[in-house]
């Protein structure tokens, strides 16, 4: 068995609760500002999750919801141009009001550096989101702690596919079975298991009624020692937070 080296992680949901109060808040902002009678209620915007990537995410909800919307002629272009306006005000509210990570991930993070392990990102948000969500709620320098940072659509097709993990793979000159994925998602683990990649999955407010099959484990959080994690899948033994004594554990 390979030696673990690098630990991949989603972000959305995974480092901290960004959907429900961040990014959906961002959506309805920019459908205000540009006078749409679009509203994604918090139950609503569960639903058009299970659609990686904002843009596929408006498509998506006016193909399935808003048959009466009359779509313009250039709609792909006006769907770029709102998914711009949303980037804009989901990063000024992360700027105004940081989110605060899940528990467990900023002491994982310090670990693993300490640790020697490498880190990468793998999402399908922007990468503006992504360095805005590090510099503000992780440490201003916490991108450079990342040797890669595989965002939005460095690849054409986002998760499920397992291309934005085969991309972060290359670049970082890995094999799947020296990393593990931390991820929150269905969509997570379907892409990064399509990579052949061992995933940890601890779940959000949005996933926890998801199918996690072949997850080589699956908690609520990451846990700290003051707060032990719940076990919902898997077994890690006698460890009650997520270290890397764990991580190496959950892997034999």
């Amino acid at each position: 068995m390979s030696e673990l080296q690098a630990l991949l992680f989603d972000v959305d949901g995974t480092l901290a609760e960004t959907e429900r109060d961040a990014h959906r808040v961002a959506f309805n902002e920019t459908f205000t500002e540009f006078k749409l009678d679009w509203n994604w209620s918090v139950e609503l915007y569960g639903e058009l999750l299970a659609v990686t990537g904002g843009k596929e995410r408006m498509q998506f909800y006016l193909d399935k919801y808003r048959p009466d919307y009359q779509q313009p002629k250039d709609l792909a272009d006006f769907i770029i141009e709102l998914h711009k306006d949303k980037t804009k005000r989901y990063n000024n509210m992360l700027c105004k009001n940081p989110l605060t990570l899940r528990p467990g991930v900023r002491r994982l993070l310090a670990e693993a550096r300490s640790a020697g392990l490498r880190l990468g990102i793998v999402t399908t948000t922007t990468p503006e989101n992504v360095i805005s969500l590090l510099e503000h709620s992780l440490a201003p320098e916490a991108a450079s702690w990342f040797e890669v940072i595989a965002a939005g659509g460095v690849v054409p097709a986002k998760k499920p596919a397992p291309d934005i993990y085969n991309y972060a793979l290359q670049q970082m000159d890995l094999q799947p079975e020296q990393c593990i994925a931390i991820e929150d998602s269905q969509n997570g683990i379907r892409s990064a298991k399509a990579a052949n990649i061992p995933t940890l999955i601890t779940v959000s407010n949005y996933t926890r009624n998801e199918d996690f099959t072949g997850a080589m484990v699956v908690l609520d959080n990451l846990g700290e020692p003051d707060q032990p994690f719940t076990v919902l899948a898997g077994d890690t033994g006698s460890f009650t937070y997520a270290d890397i004594d764990m991580l190496k554990f959950c892997l034999k």
